[in-house]
């Protein structure tokens, strides 16, 4: 895999209507995100003219990048036809994708087209996105031979990746001739955490746009406005989602959510020896696999309902022979889901980590403001008296080596299970 990818959730919609792409194509919902989660956004709504506006009503504190796409959708002059769009988890990389899309495909002022193709259903947008590990060959080269079509009504195709670091290189390469080579009305608007997720010779090939990261009081602010929840847990959610939108709106609406994490750390901090980092490590790996098929488990069964209904059989009836590939083949995917869903959960637990042992760093250099996690502080200065900057370095890198050891396929109880020890002994086992 070119780059990594963690920490960042991501739905697939199963709607028709829509140009999909294998079973990897979405048909994206209002803001480029699923209709369980706000869509994501970046910093407080600036003051500007068009805040309100179809399509750029959801992206928020982009003024810049707004600008630029506003001005290159109405200047042909200006456009390129292929864009790279980047920034950190929840800056709001998809929300700009497809506004940007809709004020593509849509004639200028064409409102109704506009809020077609962002609840994904206009013939002329393509989007991708993957619930997998990877973006497969498959499923990009469906997305270039669609590339090749010829808009049907809007003004442009436009081809949106959202995932595109997940791609393996020689899934890259796939790209490469539709980048270097496309017909004069298609777009490609590809999606990356950063520009060094994605090969050079895809890089050469786009006009990269970067978003400005969001303060913990705009993303704050954000979530108090639309969920109306305690500005006092508003900050807290931003603060500990590290400006993450999506997973600070749901810290912020789930007192369970926000348990678990409390409980995740300290648990951490109580670890001393071989013993305790195997016990918190299988618990780690427990509560991520429930919150997975807590997140996957009804859709999956929706899924299958809804198939077996496109097919004719009813409920609880014999499953022909004919069509057994068919479930076995939504299964499998199904399978791919929960596994990718468990990494992110999992992921997401390492990053609440590292924001732990950075606080444990900075007061260890004299630095206490800013701290993450500041309901721990009393605990982290305890620990950041008790052991030398050195260790704590030791534990941040171990940390980094586990991700990167469960995008190998690790097991991640073992994975855990080392990490942890090193957080007990300050040494790499």
């Amino acid at each position: 895999m070119v780059g990594a990818a963690g920490g960042r959730r991501r739905r697939r919609g199963t709607e028709t209507g829509t140009d999909r792409v294998g079973a990897s194509v979405a048909a994206v919902r209002l803001g480029g995100m699923d209709a369980a989660t706000p869509p994501a956004a970046s910093g407080a709504p600036a003051a500007r003219d068009d805040a309100d506006c179809v399509p750029w009503g959801e992206v928020w504190g982009q003024d810049a990048a707004v600008a630029a796409l506003r001005e290159a959708a109405s200047d042909p002059a200006s456009m390129t036809h292929a864009w790279l769009i980047t920034g950190p988890p929840g800056s709001g990389r998809s929300t700009l994708a497809h506004a940007f899309a809709a004020a593509l495909i849509a004639e200028p002022g064409d409102e109704r087209t506009m809020r077609q193709v962002l609840a994904g259903t206009h013939p002329d947008l393509t989007a991708l996105r993957t619930e997998g590990v990877i973006i497969s060959i498959k499923d990009a080269r469906s997305l270039v031979e669609r590339s090749y079509f010829a808009p049907s009504l809007g003004r442009y195709r436009v081809i949106v990746m959202e995932d595109a670091d997940r791609m393996a290189e020689r899934t890259s390469n796939v790209l490469l001739k539709a980048l270097e080579e496309p017909p004069e009305r298609t777009v490609w608007i590809l999606c990356a955490p950063s520009d060094a997720d994605l090969l050079p010779t895809i890089r050469s090939r786009v006009r990269t746009l970067r978003l400005r990261e969001p303060d913990v009081a705009d993303v704050a602010e954000l979530i108090v406005r639309r969920s109306g929840v305690d500005p006092a847990v508003a900050e807290q959610s931003a603060r500990h989602a590290q400006r993450h939108i999506g997973m600070a709106q749901r810290l912020a609406t789930d007192a369970a959510a926000r348990a678990r994490r409390d409980s995740m750390l300290r648990a951490v901090l109580a670890v001393r020896g071989v013993g305790d980092a195997v016990e918190v490590a299988g618990a780690i790996v427990a509560a991520a696999t429930e919150d997975a098929k807590a997140l996957t488990a009804e859709r999956d069964e929706a899924e299958r309902a809804s198939l077996l209904r496109t097919l004719g059989i009813a409920e609880g009836a014999a499953i022909p022979p004919a069509v057994r590939s068919q479930l076995s083949a939504l299964e499998d995917e199904q399978k791919r889901r929960s596994t990718r869903s468990l990494r992110d959960g999992i992921d997401r637990v390492l990053t609440d980590l590292e924001s732990m042992f950075r606080d444990v760093l900075m007061l260890q250099f004299g630095r206490d403001t800013g701290l993450i996690n500041r309901e721990l502080e009393p605990d982290l200065r305890a620990l950041a008296g008790a052991w030398a900057a050195e260790r704590t370095l030791t534990v941040v890198d171990r940390i980094a080596v586990t991700r990167e050891n469960l995008e190998l396929n690790a097991a991640p109880a073992l994975a855990l299970e080392s990490m942890l020890i090193t957080v007990a002994s300050g040494r790499i086992p």
